[in-house]
């Protein structure tokens, strides 16, 4: 049976269940709603491309009268991440086709085929953002020192290297529709992190939760409070480093009971890092739908499927992340206190 895409299904139903898979990638997204949009070039290369602008240096010399100062140049540092595709199929036979209600079987696989979309690519942006340069411990100066749970002294040090390197507060985030679109939020850095780290958050001086914020908004539900100017998401996928800190002496979390677990907090400012949409995009050359809804019916015999016994749902993508500046992110690398 050839796989192609959407299958034997309608246009109408195409369109429903791409809307359908996309309302449940989107709420599954926590980091890639802070990357900065990096548009995929249409049959061009698997290569993205984006433009880094060395800031101009503050003048210390007034101008000297009737003198045009010297001509300087721009400094542009090109940043760059490669493609990949990635999907999932799963399969169904003519008996379930049959027996059940077509629509919402569709409906189902689709729901589970976004949320494993959102899940995969959310992933991909972890791992990437993790790995980068700028890092800070709990304790220590290595992640096999770190069995201390996260302090105000700790942020603090973080909010100064990245004030220090002139790393902006976010202003604004992908918004949670299907479509591409940003909505302002409060300016603010955000540490993103595991929600093991909950309670330790919460304990720390000066946090304010979510519910007397007053009028300014979460950004998303995942959101907890804040800290002074840091604003604290927290997610169940974002996993840290099992047993690769110091002995955990039964006071912080370990899943051996020997070593401490070290869980990264990503702490980012604005176009810290990069990724390509997951959303609906128009374009001219119409709707360029990034991620893509695979659908094939049962009972459509072929040669390799004469009974038309087999059908398939499934998802493709292409999809990267790669950090912008290394120093408008920080990893603070800490661990969570046993409960």
């Amino acid at each position: 049976m050839a796989l192609t895409e959407f299958g034997d299904i309608s246009g109408i139903t195409v369109a429903h269940a791409h809307n359908k898979m996309l309302d449940h990638v989107m709420p599954t997204q926590i980091l890639n709603r802070f990357g900065q949009l990096i548009p995929i070039p249409k049959n061009k290369t698997q290569t993205i491309k984006a433009r880094r602008m060395v800031p101009y240096e503050a003048l210390t010399t007034p101008l000297m009268e009737g003198v045009t100062p010297s001509v300087k140049g721009t400094t542009v540092e090109i940043v760059t991440g490669t493609l990949q595709q990635w999907g999932d199929v799963h399969g169904l036979t003519d008996v379930i086709h049959d027996t059940h209600d077509h629509n919402t079987l569709l409906d189902d696989m689709m729901q589970l085929t976004g949320e494993q979309a959102g899940a995969t690519t959310e992933q991909v942006t972890y791992n990437v953002l993790k790995g980068g340069s700028s890092v800070y411990y709990a304790n220590g100066s290595d992640r096999t020192h770190v069995n201390t749970a996260i302090s105000l002294n700790k942020q603090r040090a973080v909010v100064r290297a990245l004030r220090s390197a002139k790393a902006k507060k976010i202003t604004s985030v992908l918004g949670p529709s299907r479509n591409i679109s940003t909505k302002p939020v409060e300016a603010s850095y955000v540490g993103i992190a595991h929600s093991d780290l909950e309670s330790d958050i919460r304990n720390m001086q000066g946090f304010v939760p979510v519910t007397e914020y007053g009028s300014m908004s979460p950004i998303c539900q995942e959101e907890i409070g804040a800290v002074e100017n840091v604003r604290y998401i927290l997610h169940e996928d974002l996993d840290p480093w099992a047993d690769a800190g110091a002995t955990a002496g039964g006071l912080v979390e370990s899943t051996s009971g020997t070593n401490a677990d070290v869980y990264p907090i990503i702490f980012l400012g604005q176009n810290a890092f990069a990724v390509t949409p997951l959303k609906n995009e128009r374009t001219s050359e119409g709707n360029n739908l990034a991620v893509k809804p695979i659908v094939i019916n049962p009972n459509q015999p072929s040669a390799a499927d004469p009974l038309g016994q087999r059908g398939y749902v499934g998802w493709k993508a292409w999809f990267t992340a790669f950090r912008l500046n290394e120093t408008w992110m920080v990893r603070l690398e800490v661990a969570a206190s046993a409960l």
